[in-house]
């Protein structure tokens, strides 16, 4: 009886694990029969999400702005949106290709054999689906412990904004041309939980463009903007009537800072300590 429970024992053991189902933002499924060792991810947030579930190591490829973790910028950059080097992603065999649903690449990779799986993660909600997607490409059990992480580290942030900063109107440009983060972005959303108003409706997107004028006209009472689009921002036409700027309530973000506050992922619970010292500093005053 033992010589056969053992026997069985070794058929089970033996037997490859079943192939999980992986389906993706473009509702394509991906076959995934084992956890994959060599990864390529093309998208900052998806690559920082791989990391915090613990397989960086097994990153063989990214794109060139993914940056965080530091370990990240020792594996080959393969391009940005525009200029993705495909030869040099086949030759690195990757087990799966991590694209944003906007990749001009996905097709193309797959032609080439590869499996490709498209995610793109635009709200809280996007957020915790897409750690469950890559827990199950990765074998993780629990992917939702770094959900946990991020709604403590958020509620922590809002505990922090006093009541005058609560309510404050802010206008918060993601881009030069004009792109605004909107309500029902995950950037607007952190607004939302930190008790700010948005001047950007939900029913315009997450990231529409803005006509200028409509900024004038709403007139703002705190604007976030990074950096790189904040030369001559007082200059704008018809922006000096705008309240946060006569009053001087803008939060300039560093380059470093505009990353983390721009990418849908792990580090979120930072973004919206970043966003709260901003209303602490301008808002309150």
């Amino acid at each position: 009886m033992l010589e056969r429970l053992f026997a069985l024992l070794l058929l089970a053991l033996a037997l490859p694990a079943a192939a999980v189902e992986i389906k993706d933002d473009l509702g394509q499924v991906t076959q995934i029969a084992a956890p994959p060792q060599r990864i390529v991810s093309l998208l900052p947030s998806l690559t920082e999400t791989v990391c915090e579930l613990g397989a960086c190591a097994r990153l063989v490829g990214v794109d060139r702005y993914s940056n965080f973790p530091a370990q990240v910028n020792a594996v080959p950059k393969l391009g940005g949106m525009e200029d993705t080097n495909v030869e040099l992603i086949a030759s690195l065999k990757p087990d799966v290709v991590l694209v944003a649903v906007s990749s001009r690449v996905a097709e193309r990779l797959k032609t080439l054999g590869l499996k490709v799986i498209a995610l793109e993660p635009r709200s809280y909600k996007d957020v915790q689906r897409v750690l469950n997607i890559i827990g199950q490409v990765l074998g993780v059990s629990d992917a939702q412990r770094v959900w946990r992480q991020i709604e403590a580290g958020v509620a922590a942030a809002a505990s922090s904004v006093p009541a005058s900063a609560r309510g404050v109107r802010v206008y918060y440009e993601v881009a030069s041309g004009i792109w605004a983060a909107g309500e029902s972005s995950f950037m607007g959303e952190t607004l939302t939980k930190l008790g700010a108003g948005n001047i950007i409706p939900a029913s315009l997107g997450p990231f529409p463009k803005i006509n200028p004028e409509f900024v004038v006209k709403a007139n703002p009472a705190l604007i976030m903007i990074g950096q790189r689009g904040s030369e001559g921002l007082t200059q704008r036409p018809g922006w000096d009537r705008i309240d946060a700027i006569k009053r001087g309530r803008i939060c300039i973000f560093k380059p470093e800072e505009g990353d983390i506050l721009a990418r849908p992922g792990p580090r979120m619970a930072e973004a919206a300590q970043i966003m709260a010292r901003c209303l602490r500093e301008k808002a309150s005053s």
